[in-house]
């Protein structure tokens, strides 16, 4: 059954934007002791300021325009909403792409690769270097929701994204992803390899490999450095139980508190950042609130949360078929320093075509976003030898 997509212009209904400030400015606030260094969770000296600048500095209707000046769509795919981007690239035969965001992100921390991907004779590139770009919100996030039902996670996603592409015109096509995008893209290259050119990754996530599976002697000396320089504290994935066994639970909260809202995501952003503790060395406030700004608005913690529920119970991640290796089609890896899960190289060669394996000198969980040039060169050099078995354009 064909796809209906449309057209689609984010258009937040003035009510709801003073509703926020009026929200903000009845905010409780809780006592805080001894945690200038953060170590009892968000700071409040912080907080305070990054609410005051939402209340009364923040333009959404800025950043709203930002956002559509890229061509936005929706569709249903199995009853499921479903928002895009998609933006036609600009050179002699564009690769089809598809990028998939992770959780606590959105569509929007790709903002700084689309147009360097599409358009890369304006961005440092070469005409020959196109992709056409789809970006989509995983179902649940934002404007793909609200869900109607749970079990929604990365398999059921990857085979949406199958059909989409095709509905786009794409038989085959590329696949990017970080965190939760990671398992998606990860899932696109070990169960629909017939249409999928290569899987490039931002996260080392492998088909059927525990993530206990992995032990000392498998890193090398230089591998073991950089997981020590990770320094991932005891909190780093406490997340990841709330949002398998309790996400309806903090999701009252979260629904009816912006402040605790921000407070949630603000830490994620910090802790998992290459940030040195200075959050706004990597996102301003302007790009902080309006990540959270798109979690308010369309009123989407709970169904991030649901995506990640769904997800989270096929772990360690099921395998289709008994195709070895399990991500059978070209891959590539970039690694960044500060993100929350290392695999070693040679593990990630067993379960995979590794053709590319690359360390960045920095960056943290949140890939694209920190480091918007470095991905987009390393995705570029990556496909290149591809783009010979692409098929070529109507």
């Amino acid at each position: 059954m064909p796809i209906k997509i449309e057209p689609f212009k984010i258009s937040v209904p003035q009510n709801e934007v003073d509703s926020l400030r009026e929200r903000l400015a009845r905010t409780r606030w809780a006592l805080e002791l001894d945690n200038e260094d953060w170590s009892y969770g968000v700071n409040g000296t912080y907080l305070r300021e990054l609410v005051a600048y939402w209340q009364d500095g923040f333009d959404w209707r800025a950043q709203e325009a930002r956002i559509n000046a890229f061509p936005h769509f929706r569709a249903e795919i199995d009853g499921v909403p479903i928002h895009f981007i998609h933006v036609r690239g600009k050179g002699p035969n564009p690769v089809p792409i598809i990028l998939n965001h992770g959780w606590p992100w959105s569509f929007w921390d790709f903002k700084d690769v689309i147009m360097a991907l599409a358009d890369p004779a304006t961005h440092g590139g070469a005409p020959e270097d196109a992709f056409d770009v789809v970006v989509p919100s995983l179902p649940g996030f934002a404007f793909s929701g609200p869900l109607d039902r749970n079990g929604v996670g990365y398999v059921e996603t990857a085979d949406m994204w199958v059909r989409l592409m095709k509905e786009l015109g794409y038989e085959k096509f590329v696949t990017h992803g970080g965190d939760a995008g990671a398992f998606v893209s990860a899932r696109l290259g070990h169960a629909h390899a017939e249409s999928i050119m290569g899987v490039h990754l931002s996260f080392p996530i492998l088909p059927g490999v525990p993530y206990d599976a992995v032990g000392p002697a498998d890193f090398t000396e230089d591998e073991r450095a950089l997981v020590a320089a990770q320094d991932r504290g005891p909190g780093a994935f406490y997340h990841v139980l709330i949002n398998a066994f309790d996400p309806q639970t903090l999701a009252w909260a979260l629904h009816d508190s912006p402040v605790g809202l921000a407070a949630w995501l603000l830490l994620r952003r910090r802790a998992w950042s290459d940030c040195h503790g200075d959050v706004e060395t990597k996102f301003d406030k302007d790009t902080l609130l309006t990540h959270l700004s798109l979690y308010w608005f369309t009123n989407s913690f709970i169904g991030s949360q649901l995506f990640c529920r769904a997800s989270a119970f096929h772990q360690p991640m099921a395998l289709a078929n008994d195709v070895k290796p399990e991500i059978s089609v070209p891959t590539a890896v970039a690694i960044l320093p500060k993100d929350l899960m290392y695999r070693p190289r040679s593990i990630v060669a067993a379960h995979s075509d590794l053709r590319q394996w690359t360390v960045f000198p920095s960056g943290g969980h949140f890939g694209a976003a920190e480091e918007p040039k470095r991905m987009t060169d390393d995705i570029r050099s990556f496909v290149r030898p591809l783009r010979s078995s692409a098929p070529a354009k109507a």
